[in-house]
């Protein structure tokens, strides 16, 4: 009987030599699901045996970020020239063995950078203790990944990451899964399914060893998506690329490294040279989603110097819930002025969207302490 390592290998080889097309959809859909079962079973017998030693890190500030990257592209340099965290550096392989922090400002906001082991090929099959920086990876909330002129490669690095369920740059898919005990499977949408039509999405749920229960598509969903949604670990990151050693490339090796990057943009940089670095922070903190709410105490001028920081989406119970006392039981309204207010001074309740540089008052039932 084969081996759990000889089903997956088989699993894989087979999704490569076979051609996609409309006749072998359902075939590469099942394949791929029973390879994420096999996968799912290789990471739950690695945790029954201990995994080997993990790196813990206490996270700290509004937000941390991992910075990932092959062995020798610089995350270390990186890591003291926008933090001053003491990381070794060296030019050569593996010098970094531990997880190491550093804190950097954007816009008020205090964020953790993470300096990581360099990831090899393999890094999600445990290759160069690969799972264990994984792990770190997932419970990150954005991630920077750094390539250079000599370890150009970054789909081979973002493979690694999608290979141990992190998803990059794209949000969960709308699919709702009830499962039950008994009533067979039943598959409903609210939009046509154009890529599990046929049966192929009933087929994949029984992969996975869902047999009864409801499955409701909210979106024309994939193969992939719904293996992602019947997995259950996936993770959904922001991430950024940059390219250290930016002075090693000329205009022509610089255009032509852009096209291979695609669909990502890049930011070209020097962590020795110093090139870059604003614009790589500020799209840090772009990217992180942030918004800066300055709140004004009732008669008095907003202070500028010491905004709240919360993401974007977030609304005036989220606010509420970030400011000192009990705003949230005495809360009668808000007024705004910026972005988000259609006049200045509107009235709002909890429900109010905020944008960034939004200034808010807090308006509270008497008997309540405000701001």
């Amino acid at each position: 009987m084969a081996t759990l390592e000889e089903q997956i290998k088989s699993a894989e080889d087979e999704i490569q030599r076979t051609p996609y097309n409309k006749a072998t959809q359902h075939h590469i859909g099942r394949l791929k699901a029973k390879l994420a079962v096999l996968r799912l079973e290789r990471e739950k017998r690695a945790k029954g045996k201990g995994g080997g030693l993990g790196y813990a890190v206490r996270k700290s500030g509004h937000a941390t970020v991992g910075i990932v990257g092959f062995p020798s592209v610089g995350k270390s340099t990186l890591l003291t020239d926008l933090t001053g965290a003491a990381s070794q550096a060296a030019a050569y392989d593996f010098t970094t063995l531990s997880i190491i922090p550093g804190m950097l400002r954007w816009g008020g906001a205090s964020i953790q950078l993470l300096d990581m082991p360099g990831l090899v090929p393999g890094a999600a099959k445990g290759r160069g203790r690969g799972r264990e920086v994984l792990s770190v990876v997932r419970a990150v909330d954005m991630v920077l990944f750094m390539i250079d002129p000599e370890h150009p490669d970054f789909h081979a690095l973002r493979a690694e990451l999608e290979g141990s369920g992190v998803r990059i740059n794209t949000k969960p898919p709308k699919i709702v899964l009830t499962k039950s005990d008994r009533g067979g499977l039943t598959i409903s949408s609210t939009v046509k399914l154009t890529q599990l039509a046929g049966g192929l999405a009933s087929q994949i749920a029984r992969e996975f060893g869902f047999h009864n229960g409801l499955i409701v598509f909210r979106e024309d969903a994939t193969p992939d998506q719904l293996i992602d949604a019947l997995a259950g670990n996936r993770v959904y990151l922001p991430a950024i690329l940059a390219v250290n050693k930016c002075e090693l490339l000329v205009p022509a090796e610089r255009a032509t490294l852009l096209q291979r990057l695609r669909p990502f943009q890049a930011l070209f940089v020097s962590a020795r040279e110093r090139i870059g670095l604003t614009e790589l922070v500020e799209g840090i903190g772009k990217a992180l989603a942030f918004i800066r709410i300055y709140v004004k105490p009732p008669g008095k001028p907003p202070d500028r110097d010491d905004p709240v920081i919360l993401r974007q989406g977030d609304r005036i119970h989220d606010l509420l819930n970030r400011l000192p006392g009990d705003l949230d039981h005495g809360f009668r309204a808000a007024q705004i002025w910026g972005p988000s207010a259609r006049f200045p001074g509107q009235t709002v309740g909890r429900e109010h969207g905020l944008r960034d540089e939004d200034v808010v008052t807090i308006l509270v039932q008497r008997g309540s302490r405000g701001s």
